[in-house]
């Protein structure tokens, strides 16, 4: 039984290195690499390498990109659900200085085709797993017709509400059992449907009951919010403690040299989801002190999907 099942996009990456992100008109000299990428894809391989047997569902072309996708998951030990799409696989530029930041710029391509009829007809595979993970680089109405029926059966639903820009509603959010955005994220979802007007930036500055009294206003459940270089920021509903001893807490950051921070944020969910997964009877916070470690190891190596650690709960016992 697929323990982990992830509905999201694939992308083929393109990716530029540069000593410095390109400004406006600029024209620099980088470095030129591609690969397999997309939050979905990397999340799935992510949860894979981190100890889950994980199943990927998505929509790709008829294409070499989706050749790509097929290959590596089968390589990789994923589960591969594909809906065909008569749009090319979708496609990423990437940005990468010389501090591991990133610009990213998504062409979505098949990746808007994944329908509602198609995870519908895969309920089956949907309602028998232990954790659903979904993002927003797919179409909103399909994700959230998959967290529902996740959700119908006893399925944890964890949501990486990503990228910022995304369309989401709060309805959407209410049916993440536990919501993940990053403070960019979490700054466009409160400004989008609370009416809270808050800065990426100041957001790790918060104190932990401001910052709690605001992921209260999100949802019901439990959120994490990942905050870099800061740590990670959890908030339980009261009577949600998922046994954890407090309502909110900080999780510290772990110490790497990081060469490439993109993927790191889906080397976190996927590691996380892994975890909820895998690990039973556990406080929360172990799941979480599990992913942050996880996403830290993803940013000492180059790229996204092929950047992702094999490295399990049981190793970092």
């Amino acid at each position: 039984m697929t323990a982990v099942v992830v509905a999201g996009s694939f992308n083929v990456d393109h990716v530029w290195r540069c000593d410095t992100l390109p400004a406006g008109g600029a024209t620099i000299a980088g470095r030129y690499s591609t690969g397999p990428g997309g939050k979905g894809f990397n999340q799935a391989v992510a949860a894979g390498r981190a100890g889950a047997s994980t199943t990927f569902v998505c929509a790709l072309g008829d294409d070499a990109g989706g050749a790509l996708a097929r290959q590596l998951a089968g390589a990789d030990g994923l589960s591969l659900v594909a809906e065909a799409s008569a749009e090319p696989t979708g496609t990423a530029g990437i940005y990468v200085d010389a501090r591991g930041r990133n610009s990213i710029v998504i062409g979505a391509g098949a990746n808007a085709s994944l329908s509602i009829p198609f995870v519908t007809a895969n309920q089956s595979l949907v309602g028998s797993a232990k954790v659903l993970l979904a993002q927003l680089e797919s179409p909103i109405e399909t994700i959230e017709a998959a967290l529902e029926l996740a959700r119908q059966n006893g399925v944890t639903t964890v949501l990486n509400a990503a990228p910022a820009n995304a369309p989401s509603t709060i309805s959407l959010l209410k049916l993440a059992d536990v919501l993940t955005p990053n403070e960019t994220e979490f700054a466009a979802l409160l400004s989008r449907h609370v009416g809270e007007r808050i800065e990426a930036d100041d957001v790790a500055a918060l104190d932990g009951a401001t910052l709690h009294e605001l992921c209260r206003k999100l949802s019901g459940n439990t959120v994490v919010v990942t905050l870099g270089a800061v740590g990670v920021f959890v908030s339980h509903a009261p009577e949600r403690l998922r046994g954890d001893s407090s309502a909110y807490y900080r999780v510290a950051a772990e110490t790497v040299q990081a060469v490439d921070t993109t993927g790191a944020g889906d080397a976190f969910n996927g590691a996380l989801a892994a975890s909820l997964a895998t690990v039973a009877d556990v406080p929360f916070a172990q799941h979480v002190r599990f992913a942050n470690r996880y996403a830290a190891r993803s940013t000492e190596n180059e790229g996204a999907a092929l950047a992702m650690p094999r490295f399990t709960p049981a190793d970092a016992v």
